[in-house]
């Protein structure tokens, strides 16, 4: 059982290893047929446009492939077809640096953004990137239109809007020298059930005395000016109307606000859109109720100022509103009450670049809550782009304030932003494939309420230059193919190499037979397809083998193996057979010729006691093993190994004294003063060995043994015996009988010392026992009286 799961698992690997190498290499799987498929595949692919580069019955789609293997494969790089993509800036306009109250400009001549339009050419899988800056000018223009719920729950609201054109000027003109104004009201559609249609009711919506101006869906009133008290004169003569239902039809006022740009006086500047209610609101759908069922179609509609198609179009979509808001760099700041405050701050996440604020019951507060709302809008910024052609993507990455990096989707944005700061964007753009059949296409990427934006023109490399000058009909092609890129190109109907042959006759027998080696059975050794009587090999899992051949007889990954390495990893395969590189030989490259590894520590080939096979000592002396033959476990250490002969040469003792000339000639004897003069391992080119030893008198010798670069056996020894010294006897006498007294008169100290101690005791216990002794001098303690007293018990004192 653990053997076939060993197996099974094996299997497995082997499957996930080469899934994932098809998966990495997707030049590879392209199967490109010519040099535009190839570069499309991926940002890694080449295409070699070498005539000779393709070996016998390799495929045309094996000229693709990732630019190493291509040259690893013996392609030149400059036959290698790989284009690149390439940015180019064509209007770089420098950002606006200026302070308030300087040089006066207009709003065309102050830049945000940098640059303002580039030109990219893409190629497949290869990203083009670009860094774009963003700076808040100071004091920037800023038009805010004031958009106002006319209902009859707002009529106190109305009395503190009156007086809000100067005040917000003021307000305003800290932050810009250049601010216009404009206001608008609404209520609600036209129909019922959303108002009565009564004839009275259309003149005067509002119960019991008060006077109501009639029912209406949105009126433009004021548009934008820099005049704040004509802002208050028209806001004066405004009335109160009122409606039926709870909710209102603000959002078909806002529709008309953003699509009507030219009748309300947006400027190309920081447009906010005010829009303050006490209500919820109406949106697509709602107007079935009222039997208005066509969706908004999100044009303008204004005439003489009031909106003529409320009865006719639906409320718009919030997606709806938010393109339109978008589109026309509205930012939007809902001043509602604290009742729906929740709702519209759900709206506020739904529409990019908005802000709520809660508007007092009165709107007394709205001048501090516009302010602070700018505020809060101003100081982030979102960019966006517009619709992307199908295959191309785009990425951004935000550097901000303080060193902060986003990516992702908060790679968009950049808060905290104050006046004259600086953020820049990093974004890169990538293509798939060649989008809208490689015609160009632009895009425009914008921060979000602001109306400067960066023109971006996409080219798209879907063709190699190769392609450009190749021969049509050429005869390299028997006239029937385009003669481009290396290869021929086949018109449809034609196959082969040359396109020699018509799509109709790839399967005959006679053209089959060719295909067949040693007139065997197998068509193209069942490793290719016979295609006009010539072998084209098929494609491997893996993108690193492949077949190869006129019969696809060969192959690069069918060699012999070592260490689980093809050719042991120091070769390469070629028809099945390993040719192996420098220094190594072998059928699977396997037996190294370099003979480094066999050096011993004595700089000798497997220590003189063995042969190199392979970059592998054999020892030829048994006793000698290790991977240099080193090692000789039965063998004296080599300092008792020398001990007899140095001793006997040196000084003429030992054992081996009387045969010493005969069995100890086998070294140099070199003889030195002292310990100092030894050889030491640093200082000699060869390994050295140090020795002490003890003669028979317990006398030390010291000595070293090397065999030296010329293989020749030296011994260095110290010519001078280190013997121990005799015992000194007086002293030690002398301490021995010191030692006796000291102990004894130590002893009689001691014993002494105790009895003094007992007799104190003795005399501190005789001391005690006479003063707890207690005599009366005055009577015989032994006498006793005659008299004898007896009580009678019963007697009680009577007569």
């Amino acid at each position: 059982m653990d053997l076939r799961l060993l197996l099974i698992s094996t299997l497995l690997g082997t499957f996930y290893n080469s899934y994932a190498q098809k998966e990495g290499n997707e030049c590879i799987i392209a199967s490109a047929k010519h040099c535009g498929e190839c570069i499309q595949a991926g940002a890694k692919c080449g295409w070699c446009k070498d005539p000779a580069f393709l070996k016998q019955g390799e495929a045309v789609s094996t000229r693709c492939d990732e630019l190493q293997s291509l040259v690893k494969r013996g392609c030149n790089v400059d036959m290698i077809e790989s284009p690149k993509g390439e940015r180019k800036i064509l209007r770089n306009k420098p950002v606006t640096n200026r302070k308030k109250g300087g040089e006066k400009l207009q709003p065309h001549e102050i830049t945000q953004i940098q640059p303002q339009k580039l030109n990219l050419t893409l190629r497949s899988g290869e990203p083009q990137t670009f860094d774009l800056k963003f700076k808040r000018a100071e004091d920037y223009p800023i038009d805010l239109y004031y958009l106002m719920d006319l209902s009859y729950s707002m009529k106190d609201d109305l009395e503190n809007v009156k007086n809000l054109g100067t005040s917000l000027m003021q307000k305003m003109s800290k932050i810009t020298s250049d601010f216009q104004i404009g206001f608008g009201s609404f209520v609600e559609k036209t129909v019922m059930p959303y108002i009565s249609t009564t004839p009275a009711k259309l003149l005067n919506p509002c119960t019991g005395d008060q006077n109501c101006t009639s029912p209406f869906s949105y009126r433009n009133v004021l548009n934008l000016t820099s005049d704040g008290k004509q802002f208050n004169t028209l806001v004066g003569q405004q009335q109160i109307s009122g409606n039926l239902d709870s909710p209102e039809g603000g959002f078909d006022a806002i529709m008309q606000v953003a699509v009507c740009g030219n009748l309300i006086g947006w400027r190309d500047v920081t447009r906010l859109l005010v829009f303050s209610t006490d209500a919820g609101f109406h949106f697509a759908g709602d107007g079935k109720l009222g039997g208005i069922v066509l969706p908004n179609d999100g044009k303008c509609h204004l005439e003489d100022n009031v909106y003529t198609m409320s009865h006719y179009y639906d409320y718009p979509s919030i997606a709806h509103l938010v393109q339109k808001l978008s589109d026309n760099n509205i930012q939007t700041i809902f001043a509602v009450t604290e009742e729906f405050q929740p709702v519209y701050q759900e709206l506020k996440n739904l529409i990019p670049k908005s802000a709520v604020g809660t508007l007092s019951a009165n709107s007394s507060n709205v001048i501090n809550l516009i302010i602070d709302a700018y505020n809060s809008l101003s100081s982030e910024v979102i960019l966006e782009n517009s619709k992307l052609p199908s295959g191309v993507t785009i990425t951004y990455t935000s550097r901000c304030k303080n060193g902060v990096v986003n990516g992702g989707e908060n790679g968009r944005k950049c808060s905290n932003i104050s006046i004259g700061d600086e953020v820049t964007f990093s974004i890169s753009v990538t293509s798939k494939g060649c989008p809208n059949e490689g015609m160009s296409d632009t895009i425009k990427i914008k921060p979000l309420g602001f109306t400067e934006e960066l023109e971006i023109t996409l080219n798209f490399i879907c063709g190699c230059d190769c392609q450009k000058v190749g021969i049509n009909k050429s005869p390299l092609c028997h006239s029937n193919g385009t003669y481009e890129c290396g290869d021929c190109r086949c018109e449809d109907g034609h196959v082969g190499r040359e396109c020699e042959c018509s799509s109709n006759d790839v399967a005959t027998e006679d053209m089959d037979r060719t295909c067949r080696k040693d007139n065997t059975t197998d068509i193209c050794s069942n490793s290719g397809d016979c295609v006009c009587g010539t072998c084209e090999c098929k494609n491997r899992d893996n993108p690193e083998e492949r077949y190869s051949g006129q019969f696809c007889e060969c192959d690069n990954f069918s060699c012999d193996r070592s260490g689980n390495k093809l050719c042991g990893g120091h070769g390469r395969c070629e028809c099945r057979v390993c040719v192996c590189d420098l220094m190594w030989a072998g059928s699977a490259c396997d037996c190294s010729l370099d003979n480094t590894t066999c050096m011993a520590s004595n700089k000798q080939i497997c220590n003189g006691r063995g042969t190199c096979d392979c970059g592998i000592c054999k020892c030829t002396d048994p006793k000698f093993q290790g991977p240099t033959c080193e090692i000789c476990p039965t063998c004296p250490g080599v300092c008792t190994e020398h001990k007899e002969c140095v001793q006997c040469r040196t000084f003429g003792t030992g054992e081996k004294k009387d045969t010493c000339e005969k069995d100890c000639s086998y070294f140099t004897l070199i003889k030195v003063k002292d310990r100092d003069k030894l050889p030491q391992p640093n200082d000699a080119a060869y390994p050295v060995m140090h020795c002490k030893e003890r003669d028979a008198n317990d006398c030390w010798f010291y000595y070293t043994y090397a065999v030296n670069n010329n293989t020749v056996k030296e011994v260095h020894v110290v010519d001078s015996l280190d013997c121990p010294a005799g015992p000194d006897i007086i002293p030690i006498v002398a301490g021995v009988v010191a030692g006796i007294v000291l102990i004894g008169l130590a002893l009689l100290l001691i014993w002494k010392l105790l009895m003094i101690i007992h007799d104190r005791r003795e005399f501190a216990k005789f001391e005690k026992e006479k003063m707890n002794a207690k005599w009366d001098t005055g009577e015989n303690p032994i006498y006793k009286s005659a008299v004898t007293t007896v009580v009678n018990p019963k007697y009680e004192g009577k007569c």
